[in-house]
């Protein structure tokens, strides 16, 4: 195993604010009067189970740091309540917290409010105790195996087909780019995806690579955004899940998904009492059904098939690498649907955050979840992954995260970057291909 540690230090902090043309972050935003800097005084924010944490926390407005400014803080395990309050006055803009430590594996949260000439800011920062200790609380169903390779087998009768037209919207002098819609079963059930590839790619030249959405009901977004692919020699497809075109209009997609997404009837929880009905048997089916059509392709290489996705699309990258031998290469950002039931326990458990819903973690519902949970996945995986998750996110927290590495048993890697919240850099990102690029056949 090889892991990268990647922290930001206080120099570089500064330098942000003198240069405008730094990308976007929620830690450090964006032409904002104000900048928090919080240091754990160990600099991989990492300490054993009973050691002490403590964290420097710095606040400067137009740059000045602010003296005798009052920070509040509240300290939590990582995603709960708080369960301790404080304060401390700014003396030349810094102040030391002490977070204290864990009895056993997990991460602490120190959550941070200032206010400033009538406004309030708000900041938070979260360090490990032993992560590399954590386990999942989910347990694989024993007919884990055999209730999956029934769904394939049967979803496999249906043969392969779709509809495949030129985009012209969409290619470029080096790219060519295709709308798919992809048909999953005889009930009309469909997927939509865009595909690029190099432009006049050679029969059996091209390794191929799926990657799955974020959460949500919404259109594809911005499909060259990772048009390096398809320009570096791969064939992409970028898919969705809920068989709406996406061409459609972002108002069409606003009234959808309020009428279908809310927190008590959203996707996510639809059909949940019953593993067989589960809204997401047919996204993790679709997502093997696309793989199907990958590799049907004649420019497909023969060897390489990669799964590459962040958030939901991590989740989903992660499953289907678990789901589909076919997977030679997976890789993952801050992957959601992870460890889901763990709240149960009164730990930290993974998006879409069931526990704050009433009535989520009913017996039935949280038989169906061991089905359809990430870490039940992991176990099965044999391709070689590498995922990547930042410590700050309060979307698919850090505890999650290291649970699913953690579970892996295949060869993997991780990269590691303790100051981001829910977002990846265009660096990390371009470095995911570069990281497969290694990995192909």
């Amino acid at each position: 195993m090889k892991t990268h540690i990647q922290t930001k230090h206080f120099w570089s902090l500064l330098l942000l604010l003198l240069f405008p043309l730094v990308a976007h972050a929620e830690n450090y935003p964006y032409r904002s009067d104000v900048l928090w800097v919080t240091v754990p005084n160990h600099a991989d924010w990492l300490y054993k189970v009973g050691e002490k944490a403590t964290v420097e926390v710095q606040f400067y407005k137009y740059g000045i740091p602010q003296d005798g400014v009052t920070v509040r803080y509240e300290l939590a395990d990582d995603m709960l309540s708080a369960d301790k309050t404080g304060s401390v006055t700014l003396k030349n803009g810094r102040a030391t917290i002490s977070m204290g430590t864990m009895k056993e594996p997990g991460f602490r949260d120190c959550r941070l409010t200032a206010e400033v000439d009538g406004k309030t800011y708000q900041h938070h920062v979260k360090v490990g105790f032993s992560p590399e200790q954590l386990k999942p609380y989910t347990q694989m169903p024993t007919d884990f195996q055999e209730f999956w390779d029934k769904n394939k087998a049967e979803a496999a009768e249906y043969p392969l087909t779709y509809i495949c037209e030129p985009s012209k919207k969409y290619s470029t002098d080096k790219i060519d780019a295709y709308l798919v819609k992809l048909q999953l079963n005889k009930q009309g059930q469909a997927v939509y995806a865009y595909l690029t590839m190099p432009k006049g790619a050679a029969k059996g030249s091209c390794p191929v690579v799926l990657c799955p959405p974020g959460a949500g009901i919404k259109t594809i977004k911005e499909p060259l955004r990772h048009k390096y692919y398809a320009e570096e020699g791969c064939v992409r497809l970028e898919m969705e899940i809920h068989g709406l075109h996406p061409e459609m209009s972002e108002e069409q997609f606003r009234e959808i998904s309020n009428a279908f997404n809310g927190r008590e009837n959203g996707y996510l929880s639809n059909g949940l009492d019953n593993r067989d009905n589960y809204y997401m048997k047919r996204v993790y089916l679709a997502c093997v059904r696309a793989i199907d059509f990958l590799t049907s392709l004649p420019q497909w290489d023969g060897k390489n098939v990669i799964v590459q996705g962040g958030s939901q699309g991590g989740a989903l990258a992660l499953i289907t690498a678990g789901l589909d031998s076919r997977v030679t290469a997976c890789v993952a950002n801050h992957p959601a649907l992870s460890d889901m039931s763990r709240y149960v326990s009164g730990k930290t458990g993974g998006y879409p955050h069931f526990n704050r819903v009433e009535g989520m973690f009913t017996p039935d519902k949280l038989k169906t979840l061991a089905y359809y949970d990430v870490v039940n996945f992991a176990r099965l995986i044999k391709a070689p992954t590498y995922i990547t998750w930042g410590y700050n996110d309060n979307t698919c927290p850090p505890t999650t995260s290291y649970i699913v590495y953690n579970t892996l048993t295949c060869p993997k890697e991780a990269l590691i970057t303790p100051i981001n919240e829910h977002w990846t850099s265009n660096d990390t990102e371009y470095g995911q291909l570069q990281w497969i690029k290694q990995h192909l056949k």
